[in-house]
């Protein structure tokens, strides 16, 4: 029988776990906490722990037995994070400043699951960028202090190890190879000045030791999106404004970097916003949804060449499951929440289904299912969650009356194999909900007649693979330079081939004799040459070309010159 899993479900009455496909129901030996103060909810990345925050509570449950590991009151977190080895726990809550605490106290935590022992504190007063950044292996601590990034080494919270001074940092990211660490920062420009990224190779991380360097003009921020393998990375950088007025949200690009030094823009088919963009865990391609609507989806490889088309819809989101088999598309927020999944190895598309008024979405581990909700403070009625099959299929749906969030319990890679993807078709449940008419109005004078299908914009393409030619746009450069080469050298043959011989050089039929005495040589030579020249006025002659004065005397005086040569040879 299939592992089911659970699922955290957080709401105004509290926090109960119930269990996920195969079998829907709750998990008893979870004890559900009555409060209305709930603020979060986090699994670690292998799933063996459970988080939650509330009121002044901070609570560490093991998910196998769903006994708590730890309490620990008097903090107020907002938000929590574990580490990748799931050995940590990271909290921040609100900076605050008191008449016993003027300059403040520590309002970024560590904790350790294993016992709940406060590790580390830290003074971090903005929200922004307070998330602590781990290598994979945990061997590496690094935060953002100010303008500054440190890093520590082997959990040891007290000691600076390094330090990134030498530049203003803006924001960062760390990610790990099988060999080695990749830093990359940001460093906002100045007026006039442009922006740029640095990759460093952990800890080198003076200019000239840059691994790569991108500069771009458009980058107020950036979002960082790595490969699973920790060899490339997209950067996204956005301005507050788009001086053009072509958007609301400000101006985006997309460049890619790589641990190798190479780096280039991302060349996209269509102008608007860039809604999403994720890497496929497998870590040899990307997609990217981008443009007016009906928006365009295209998957790149690692060239940031576009090797297909997933054609224009209207959708503003991509996920990938777990095992990047599947892919879905998701339009939400403003649109209706159209769902589609698509077969990434036989790019084909899956199945369909209608989610709306969807504010979060996440994948089942097992890499089957995926979970819609409706959440507060976004919506604040029709609250609830639906879990579906990848064919579009709706599995299991609960109201809630005012739900916050759901999360699945996470598990290990290993734990799930790759889903076999199937056509057979799945049974799906009635919703419960009144389902809005997708029948267009038509007047009463116009029910007799045959409909009129039309288009509301005429720019709808399908899916398709990419043609040979849609490549990125240094690589249509660097063709069209090879193709110009090989035009240049094939015209040059075929002018070799075409164009007369070369005419023969005319010279005088005096030959000469070298007497050995260097003075003597110098003057025959120079005689020769004298006569050569005569020769080819005297062929000019007999053509008829008109000669002038000074090239007639030179004629004339050819046989006092052959005198002379004939005294110097003696």
């Amino acid at each position: 029988m299939a592992t089911s899993i659970p699922f955290a479900v957080r709401g105004s009455t509290g926090v109960h776990v119930a269990q996920g496909p195969p079998a829907f129901g709750t998990v008893d030996q979870f004890v559900p906490i009555d409060t209305k103060s709930c603020r979060a909810i986090c699994f670690s990345p292998n799933g063996q722990y459970m988080a939650t925050a509330s009121g002044q509570t901070l609570k560490l449950w093991r998910t196998d037995t769903w006994t708590d590991v730890a309490t620990i009151e008097g903090t107020k977190a907002y938000f929590l994070v574990f580490s990748p080895l799931s050995r940590y726990l990271m909290t921040w809550e609100p900076y605050e400043v008191s008449k016993d605490k003027p300059q403040g106290s520590p309002n970024l935590h560590l904790y350790k699951c294993e016992n709940g022992e406060l590790v580390k504190g830290f003074m971090h007063k903005s929200q922004t960028n307070w998330e602590p950044k781990w290598s994979d292996d945990e061997k590496i601590f690094s935060k953002l202090q100010n303008n500054d990034v440190i890093f520590y080494e082997d959990c040891n919270f007290e000691n600076i190890i390094y330090r990134i001074n030498c530049f203003k940092v803006a924001s960062y990211s760390i990610c790990s190879t099988q060999n080695a660490h990749h830093v990359i920062c940001h460093m906002p420009g100045g007026k006039g000045q442009p922006a740029f990224a640095r990759l460093f190779a952990y800890p080198k991380f003076e200019a000239q030791q840059a691994l790569a360097c991108k500069s771009f003009f458009n980058a107020d921020s950036v979002e960082y999106f790595w490969n699973s393998k920790g060899t490339h990375c997209i950067l996204l950088t956005t301005t507050e404004q788009d001086k053009t007025g072509k958007s609301y949200y400000g101006k985006q690009s997309l460049h890619f970097i790589g641990i190798n030094g190479s780096t280039n823009v991302i060349t996209l088919a269509k102008e608007g916003p860039i809604y999403s963009v994720a890497w496929s865990p497998k870590g040899h391609e990307f997609c990217v949804v981008y443009g007016f609507m009906p928006a365009k989806a295209s998957i790149f490889n690692l060239k940031s060449e576009v090797i297909f088309e997933l054609g224009t819809g209207p959708r503003n989101a991509i996920y990938y499951n777990p095992h990047g088999n599947i892919l879905l598309l998701g339009g939400f927020g403003n649109l209706r929440g159209n769902v589609e999944t698509w077969d990434i190895v036989k790019r084909k598309q899956i199945g369909t289904c209608d989610a709306s008024d969807t504010t979060m979405l996440e994948w089942c581990p097992d890499g089957m299912h995926f979970l819609t909700a409706t959440t507060a403070p976004r919506l604040r009625i029709g609250n609830g969650y639906k879990i579906w099959h990848y064919s579009g299929a709706l599995m299991h749906e609960k109201d809630v009356e005012e739900l916050y969030e759901v999360r699945w319990k996470r598990a290990d890679k290993t734990t799930f194999k790759e889903p076999v993807i199937s056509t057979d078709k799945v049974e799906s449940i009635a919703t419960k909900k009144v389902q809005a008419s997708t029948q267009a109005y038509r007047p009463p004078s116009a029910r007799n007649r045959p409909g009129v299908i039309f288009n509301l914009h005429d720019d709808h393409e399908p899916a398709k693979q990419a043609k040979e030619s849609a490549v990125s746009k240094n690589a249509l450069k660097q063709r069209k330079k090879r193709e110009a080469k090989k035009a240049r050298k094939d015209e040059e043959k075929t002018d070799d081939k075409t164009e007369d011989p070369k005419p023969q050089a005319i010279i005088s039929s005096v030959q000469v004799v070298l007497t050995g005495d260097v003075e003597k040589d110098k003057k025959i030579k120079n005689i020769k040459k004298k006569l050569d020249a005569i020769e080819k006025l005297k062929a000019d002659k007999a053509a008829g070309k008109p000669l002038e004065i000074n090239q007639l005397s030179k004629i004339n005086g050819e046989s006092d010159l052959l005198k002379e040569l004939k005294q110097l040879q003696i």
